[in-house]
């Protein structure tokens, strides 16, 4: 007799979604990727407690988890994207995730969530405030310098405006600046902005800047305002890619090209702390995937011939890491 996988089996299934707390934690973690401390703070249970729970959800199939260092981030599963959301854990969630606000204590736990969220979000912020003075020290320095080339050479022709996404210090706008008529600059650190204009002074004649404040994944910017968009090194100091991709598209005109310079996935876990990182690298297929859904076409992948030579700590001052990269570019469609 075959046996029945968990996730396959019904019975079984039916088990997992019938627990309330199981549903609240598959509510949250639709919402963002928490860390297991994360999501404990938001539910408000001990974390061994939610761990159990975690346990059988993950049985089921019905969640991921992403290892960095000590910390495990968790999301919602995919559920057999294959089966074009027909498996039976898909069928099933979908069958009762429109009733889990009914829940009574899942308005609590979302409050919660934006709490811990915000939390998140502001230590980033403080961070990258704390050592913008010193960012081009420990955290700009590459091998070639052909990343930024070949980024802003896909964003030509000349009369364009441009966005430096997550820009930090502006060493991708910098070599865009000859290239546009206007730079947008776009960070979430006030420090970061202000070095950036800093050091894109004095522009190139016929060359305007524009500093805003804010995320990627809510852009202070028009829909349709940019001809082009480069994101340099930044997305993997995200949780999640589908929001930003969603944000470029809107904002890039149709037709407009946004040019990505990503780390190959690596094991430099100090970077972390010392640089701010929260994935070591990206894999590639995760940035056309987000790029795609978000509904861009012409989606190209390149190996760069460069290295990111971030300083590492505790050594000397010639001890660096060299970590290879990858360029990603697409465009959004024309009109018809």
């Amino acid at each position: 007799m075959a046996v029945i996988a968990k996730s396959q089996d019904p019975a079984e299934v039916l088990k997992v979604l019938g627990d309330p707390t199981r549903l609240r934690i598959l509510g949250l973690v639709e919402r963002a990727e928490l860390t297991v401390g994360e999501l404990a703070r938001a539910l408000e249970m001990a974390q061994s407690r939610v761990s159990n729970h975690l346990r059988v959800l993950r049985d089921a199939d019905l969640l991921q988890e992403r290892h960095t260092g000590r910390a495990t981030w968790l999301r919602l599963a995919e559920l057999d994207p294959a089966s074009n959301g027909d498996s039976l854990p898909a069928r099933l969630w979908s069958a009762v995730r429109a009733d889990v606000p009914a829940l009574p204590e899942h308005r609590a736990d979302v409050a919660r969530l934006e709490r811990v969220l915000a939390e998140r979000s502001a230590r980033s912020g403080e961070f990258f405030d704390r050592v913008a003075g010193e960012w081009d020290k420990i955290a700009v320095d590459f091998a070639t310098g052909q990343a930024r080339q070949r980024a802003a050479a896909a964003l030509l022709p000349r009369e364009s405006v441009v966005a430096d996404l997550g820009c930090g210090t502006g060493w991708f706008a910098r070599a865009l600046a000859p290239l546009c008529d206007r730079i947008v600059l776009v960070d979430r650190s006030q420090g970061m902005l202000d070095e950036a204009c800093r050091k894109l002074d004095p522009l190139p004649a016929g060359t305007r800047v524009e500093a805003r404040r804010g995320e990627l994944d809510a852009l202070p910017i028009a829909d349709e305002e940019l001809d082009g968009a480069v994101a340099g090194l930044v997305l993997h100091h995200l949780a999640d890619l589908a929001g930003p991709a969603r944000e470029i598209f809107r904002a890039l005109k149709p037709g407009g090209r946004v040019a990505i310079v990503e780390l190959s996935p690596h094991g430099e876990a100090w970077m972390h702390e010392s640089l701010g990182d929260r994935n070591l690298g990206l894999d590639p297929r995760d940035v056309l995937r987000a790029l795609e859904r978000a509904g861009f076409v012409d989606h190209t992948l390149e190996s760069l011939e460069d290295r990111y030579r971030p300083r590492i700590p505790g050594g000397d001052a010639d001890a660096r890491a060299a970590l290879p990269l990858y360029l990603v570019r697409a465009r959004r469609p024309a009109r018809a």
